[in-house]
């Protein structure tokens, strides 16, 4: 019988290798959908001040711990240290936020009907499935394990295959805090295994943030077992600047938007979608900014670009370039990796780019941003609008 390929932990700015675990075996998810099956039969009927008690702890086990976390966050998907560290910090206030809130927003809601008494009330599913990003390794985690977990649901985390050290890590604060056995359980598995793990029995849910690919996948496979999916597939932001506008903030507010994490989120500005009339003063401010961004080793608490998390992912938003410049746009900075180690690619900027090219109409997840220059405001929301991406956009304008 051909081995199982290990998982492997790469430093993307060393491409050094950091460790390699072996992936679970169909006995081992067996006995951990066990585990979060039982221990779902008590925790359901735990108190929500039991639960606020064990997640209040996770939170100080977090803080305490925050620069061995973020350290571990840096070493394995490339994230600058002080992002790092600031997103323990967020892990931490998810879980307190969710131990104090989540009894008042579980609580039953009336409703008027016939009835002597009518209410919705809201009971836990079971065991809930997480497939959860490499981008946001430990919050993306927390901020479904949390509110799942205070509403009396057990978890399973099948995390990205190339993040395995930060998946153990999330495991082990909520093991340190004291929540019963099985109650969160992670499965250092591949892709492949997904699908007999949503197909079982014992899988009341499942999560997924992902590629609209990956998520389609989970959706139909769910639905066709009559389970409940909640899905979140990438964004490509639009970041809209009208003539009256602040261009100094707007344009300093842009370079942040869009270069965080490396450029690598799903909530990022990625198109800039500028009126003709103040697009060139836009376009120099926004550029000075980006030149300004220093590029470097993610331990350095001065860096605020590192490397990307995957070679793979470098190559497809070299691609993606590429095929733009093809199609007309040109590029003011950037635009190509940078020589040497790491997966770094240079913070980008491309200009005169229209709704259908590359980094325009697909989701580009990297230090690239995309201005398009319009008219006016209306041609503006026609530009913004012609996306099958969410998430969210941005309005800069005087005149509210």
């Amino acid at each position: 019988m051909p081995s199982r390929p290990k998982i492997q932990s790469i430093n993307p700015a060393t491409e050094e290798l950091l460790a390699e675990f072996e992936p679970h075996t169909e006995a081992e998810v067996e006995r951990a959908l066990g585990e979060a099956r039982r221990a779902f039969r008590s925790w359901r009927s735990s108190s929500f001040a039991e639960r606020s008690t064990l997640m209040r702890a996770a939170a100080v086990d977090l803080r305490r711990e925050k620069a061995r976390l973020a350290g571990i966050v840096t070493a394995e998907m490339g994230k600058p240290i002080v992002e790092a560290e600031a997103e323990v910090e967020k892990c931490a206030w998810g879980l307190e936020y969710y131990a104090e809130n989540a009894e008042r927003f579980l609580a039953p809601e009336p409703r008027a009907s016939t009835a002597r008494e009518s209410y919705v009330q809201f009971t836990p599913l079971g065991t809930v499935l997480a497939v959860m990003p490499w981008n946001f390794p430990l919050w993306q985690v927390f901020r479904f394990a949390a509110p799942a977990l205070m509403a009396g649901n057990t978890a399973v985390l099948k995390h990205a295959s190339n993040v395995p050290q930060c998946a153990r890590a999330v495991e082990e604060v909520f093991r340190a805090a004291g929540f019963p056995e099985g109650t969160f359980r992670t499965l250092l598995v591949g892709g492949s295994a997904v699908a007999s793990i949503i197909a079982d029995p014992r899988v009341a849910a499942v999560t997924l943030t992902g590629s609209e690919a990956a998520g389609g996948d989970v959706a139909a496979r769910a639905g066709a077992a009559c389970k409940k999916t909640v899905l979140e597939l990438g964004g490509s932001d639009p970041f809209i600047v009208l003539e009256d506008a602040d261009l100094a903030a707007a344009a300093a507010t842009a370079v942040r938007a869009r270069y965080q994490n490396t450029g690598q989120s799903c909530i990022a500005a990625k198109r800039f979608v500028v009126v003709e009339r103040v697009f060139e003063e836009f376009q120099a401010s926004f550029l000075e900014g980006v030149r300004a961004l220093r590029v470097g080793d993610p331990r350095d608490r001065q860096t605020l670009i590192g490397p990307m998390a995957r070679d793979d992912l470098r190559g497809a938003l070299e691609d993606q370039v590429r095929r733009s410049l093809a199609q007309g746009a040109r590029v003011l900075a950037g635009g190509q990796r940078r020589a040497g180690r790491g997966y770094f690619f240079e913070p980008t900027v491309v200009t005169g780019v229209r709704p259908d090219m590359a980094v325009a109409s697909e989701e580009v997840f990297g230090p690239v941003a995309a201005l398009l220059p319009v008219r006016d405001a209306l041609e503006a929301v026609r530009v913004a609008n012609a996306s099958p991406y969410g998430l969210g956009s941005s309005l800069w304008t005087s005149d509210l």
